[in-house]
C-alpha cells in the first residue's frame, strides 16, 4: 500500500476533521503529508478525547503517519517558507490541502505566482468562505429532524459531512494530480462542507423527494426508510437490529420465526404482497407486532444459532466499549491494533481500510508530536531553514 502514492509529498495546512481527513487518507495511500501547524497547534490540538495526561487521541488519530513542522505562521518568514515548501521541484511536489481560508498569503493567485502547475484544494465551511462545521450543516439540511422519534432534532455523534468532505478533498487531488502528470496543469479546487451535504443528500433521494411531494422525511426512530428494518428486544435484554431488505431476506425471517401462516392471512386481507420492500415499510408496525413475540421469548444466544442459517441480515446493539475490546483482542478487524504510542501508551491504531489481499498489512505509523519534523522536513524540502 505505500507505494501507490510513494514519491508524492502533501503540505497540509489544517485543523479539526474534513482536512485532516484527506491528507490522512493520502497518508495511508503512501503518500508523505507534511502537516504545518502554527507554533503551540492549531484549534484542534487538545480537543477530545484525550489521555489522562490530556494528550489528544482525536489529533493523533487523523494526523497517524504525517509529518509534524511547527511555524509561527503570523510572521512573514514563515509564510516564505510554506511557499518555498510548495514551490519545491518535483513531479510530486507542489500540492496543498488546507481549510485555512481568507489568508493572502496563502490565496491560490499568490501561490500560483511561485508555482504554476500547483494542485490546491481547499475546505470550506459554507460556499461563499463563512465559517461552519459538521454541525451547523447538518442542522440546516433537516437530517436531525429526521432523527429519532421527534419532534425534537436529533444530533448525530458520527461527523458524516466532514468525514465525505475529507474523502472528496482526496479524491480532487488524486484526479489533479493525473491530470498535472498528463498535461502539466495545475488545478485549484474548494470542497465546502454545504456542498458535500447537498450534493450527497440528492444523489441518496432526500432532496429530490422533498421537492417533489412537499413534504420531510419524517423521524422513524431504529425503523428504516423504504424498507424492513427495526429494533428487537430479546428475553436476556440484549436489543438487535433485524433488516429485510430483500425478497430472500423477508422470506427466511418470515421461515425462521414459523410466522408464514399469519402474514398470508395479512397479505389476503389487505390486498398486500410483503415480498415488495415497499410493502414491508408501509406496514411495519405490523410486522413488528407479528414477529417481536418470537424474539422477545429468546436470548441472544438462541437468535445467534436460529438466524445463523439464513440471510437474514441483523446485529446486536454494542456500545464502543464492547468493539474496542474485541479490536484489543484482535477478533474483530485485521486493520486496527494496539500499538505503543509515545506520549499515550498502548492504543488502538490503524493504517488505513484499503488493503491488497496478496500483501501483507501494511506497519501502523506513529502519530507525530507536535512540530517533531520541523527540521528535517524543512531540511528535504528546502535543504534547510533558510
Amino acid at each position: 500500500m505505500t507505494a501507490m502514492l510513494s514519491g508524492v509529498t502533501v503540505v497540509e495546512i489544517s485543523s479539526f476533521v474534513a482536512a485532516p481527513t484527506a491528507g490522512l487518507t493520502l497518508t495511508q495511500l503512501g503518500a508523505d503529508v507534511i502537516r504545518i501547524d502554527p507554533l503551540g497547534g492549531a484549534p484542534d490540538i487538545n480537543r477530545w478525547p484525550v489521555t489522562a495526561e490530556g494528550r489528544s487521541l482525536y489529533w493523533a488519530g487523523l494526523n497517524r503517519g504525517k509529518s509534524s513542522v511547527e511555524l509561527d505562521l503570523a510572521e512573514p518568514h514563515a509564510q516564505q517558507v510554506v511557499r518555498r515548501m510548495l514551490a519545491a521541484p518535483g513531479d510530486g511536489t507542489g500540492i496543498l490541502v488546507t481549510n485555512l481560508a481568507g489568508k493572502q498569503w496563502l490565496s491560490d493567485p499568490v501561490l500560483r505566482e511561485i508555482r504554476p502547475d500547483l494542485i490546491h484544494v481547499q475546505v470550506l465551511g459554507q460556499r461563499d468562505g463563512r465559517s461552519a462545521v459538521d454541525y451547523t450543516v447538518n442542522a440546516a439540511t433537516g437530517v436531525p429532524l429526521a432523527t429519532g422519534l421527534g419532534p425534537a432534532p436529533v444530533n448525530h455523534a458520527l461527523p458524516a459531512w466532514d468525514l465525505l468532505c475529507g474523502m472528496y478533498v482526496a479524491v480532487a487531488v488524486l484526479a489533479a494530480l493525473h491530470k498535472r502528470r498528463d498535461s502539466g496543469a495545475g488545478t485549484f479546487a474548494t470542497v465546502s462542507l454545504d456542498d458535500v451535504a447537498a450534493s450527497v443528500l440528492t444523489t441518496l433521494g432526500f432532496m429530490p423527494e422533498a421537492q417533489l411531494t412537499g413534504t420531510s422525511r419524517p423521524p422513524l426512530g431504529n425503523a428504516i426508510y423504504g424498507t424492513y428494518g427495526t429494533e428487537m428486544p430479546l428475553a436476556d435484554g440484549t436489543r438487535i437490529i433485524v433488516v429485510a431488505l430483500t425478497s430472500r431476506h423477508w422470506r427466511d425471517l418470515v421461515s425462521v420465526t414459523q410466522t408464514g401462516r399469519v402474514f398470508a392471512a395479512l397479505e389476503a386481507e389487505l390486498g398486500i404482497d410483503l415480498a415488495h420492500e415497499a410493502a414491508r415499510f408501509e406496514h411495519r408496525d405490523l410486522l413488528d407486532a407479528v414477529l417481536r413475540p418470537w424474539f422477545g421469548s429468546r436470548t441472544l444466544a438462541e437468535v445467534t444459532a436460529a438466524l445463523a442459517a439464513t440471510s437474514v441480515l441483523w446485529s446486536p446493539f454494542r456500545t464502543l466499549r464492547d468493539l474496542a475490546v474485541d479490536l484489543a483482542a484482535g477478533v474483530a478487524s485485521p486493520v486496527v491494533a494496539l500499538r505503543d504510542e509515545t506520549g499515550i501508551g498502548t492504543v488502538l491504531a490503524t493504517a488505513g481500510p484499503i488493503r491488497r489481499p496478496s500483501e501483507a498489512a501494511p506497519p501502523i505509523p506513529p502519530a507525530p508530536l507536535l512540530g517533531e519534523h520541523t527540521a528535517q522536513s524543512l531540511e528535504r524540502l528546502l535543504g534547510g531553514e533558510p
